[in-house]
């Protein structure tokens, strides 16, 4: 190839380079302001003062304030039992109504719209809804216990109950958005693997353990990091239910930085909880991408 045609091909890249970009750019202005701009800002404000007037740099102080904070490790743990019992029971539920659904037969299109019809609901809606749910002695729940004679619980007002009413309720506003997921999953697999194995005579959980649930790992990888990283960022429902009570029992990290910036007024140690929350979710990104997806098969 000659030198003249070198170039004319490099000059067409170029131009070619110029228009994705340029398509990109409106995209990229977006990603700055309301996604690089306020990390770094967060960073930075996490070493000043939480004088608003006169903050001053602190360096490290309001780290260590945050490390010796009791709260923040009661947080810090409601958050971690909220992820461990809502990631894997919503991942188990989610496979179940897809593979339930994923026949072709009558109804199917109802059991569908029914499994994901709670993801459509508003977050602020279903929290009015289950707060009606969980209302000692006159809600649904306790007057469903009544029927075999059980006295309910202060579901949202006892220490002991509150995380586990809060778990239920993001289960079942989780399972039916993870579905479809696994539904589109379950109509790429192979039809051919599946007749093999019922030649061979398999039966259904073998032929779910051995070939359904292998070939659906990188869907089962995306879903988990969708709904670990979902299991810190909702928490609007505190708001409506338990504010984070009793005592702190419901607290959730994104809901104390909210309470800590905008209740408390103090912006330094809300800029330092945002940035443990940003390296806590960046760190199950890299474990579940960089550690997990190497040992699965695509």
């Amino acid at each position: 190839m000659t030198n003249r045609s070198l170039s004319l091909k490099g000059k067409i890249n170029w131009k070619e380079n110029i228009f994705a970009y340029a398509l990109l750019f409106p995209s990229l202005i977006f990603l700055v302001m309301f996604t690089f701009y306020p990390i770094i800002k967060s960073i930075y404000s996490s070493f000043l003062s939480s004088s608003f007037k006169n903050a001053t740099f602190v360096g490290f102080d309001q780290y260590k304030h945050v490390f010796q904070d009791e709260v923040f490790y009661k947080v810090l743990t409601n958050n971690m039992l909220l992820a461990i019992g809502t990631v894997p029971v919503s991942i188990f539920f989610a496979i179940y109504f897809a593979i339930w659904v994923n026949n072709k037969t009558k109804g199917t299109g109802l059991l569908r719209a029914a499994f994901f019809y709670p993801t459509l609901i508003p977050m602020i809606a279903i929290a009015n809804i289950w707060l009606f749910i969980y209302t000692p002695d006159f809600g649904l729940l306790d007057k469903f216990l009544s029927v075999f004679g059980i006295n309910g619980a202060n579901w949202l007002g006892s220490s002991t109950w509150v995380m586990f009413s809060m778990i239920v309720m993001l289960i079942w506003k989780e399972a039916g958005f993870f579905m479809l997921f696994y539904l589109a999953g379950l109509q790429n697999l192979p039809g051919e693997v599946y007749e093999a194995a019922k030649i061979e005579g398999a039966r259904p959980f073998r032929i779910f353990r051995t070939i359904t649930f292998p070939l659906l790992m990188p869907t089962t990888l995306f879903v988990m990091v969708i709904a670990t990283t979902n299991a810190f960022k909702m928490v609007d429902h505190l708001y409506i239910m338990t504010k984070g009570g009793p005592n702190n029992a419901s607290n959730l990290l994104l809901f104390h930085i909210y309470e800590t910036a905008f209740s408390f007024w103090d912006m330094g140690k809300a800029s330092v909880l945002t940035v443990i929350l940003l390296v806590i979710l960046l760190s199950i990104s890299i474990f579940n991408y960089a550690y997990l997806d190497k040992r699965i098969h695509y």
